[in-house]
């Protein structure tokens, strides 16, 4: 079950602490947040040809269904648009390799940052 209440600072510091782990691994960050009216990409990193899309996820009480539930077919399908939205109008990164990574913060049973690489695709 979802915790209703605000859930913004712990999402900020998962974001942050994912970023730090990108950056740690050699990857650059090149974009925080990225919006449209699509929906939202929490974090756009780079390292050598590859590009990564990646949704942060601060699960401290959750667990791999919590985490299923969390990344859902819709959730994936708004992340996917976002991130065409965003190659589309950043044609620098049209020839880079994309992956969607998942980064799950302090849940139980994982590392405190854990990377689950090519998380999903589009297909």
């Amino acid at each position: 079950m979802r915790n209703s209440g605000n859930t913004r600072p712990t999402g900020l510091d998962g974001e942050r602490r994912a970023a730090d782990f990108y950056e740690k691994n050699g990857y650059q960050i090149v974009g925080r947040n990225f919006r449209t009216r699509f929906g939202e990409i929490d974090l756009i990193a780079q390292k050598g040809e590859t590009l990564v899309f990646s949704e942060v996820k601060a699960l401290p009480g959750g667990n791999s269904e919590i985490l299923a539930e969390e990344l859902g077919q819709r959730k994936r399908r708004k992340i996917i648009e976002t991130a065409k939205y965003f190659l589309k109008n950043h044609r620098q990164y049209s020839n880079k390799l994309i992956r969607f990574d998942a980064v799950v913060i302090d849940m139980p049973g994982f590392e405190s940052v854990h990377l689950i690489e090519n998380a999903f695709s589009e297909n």
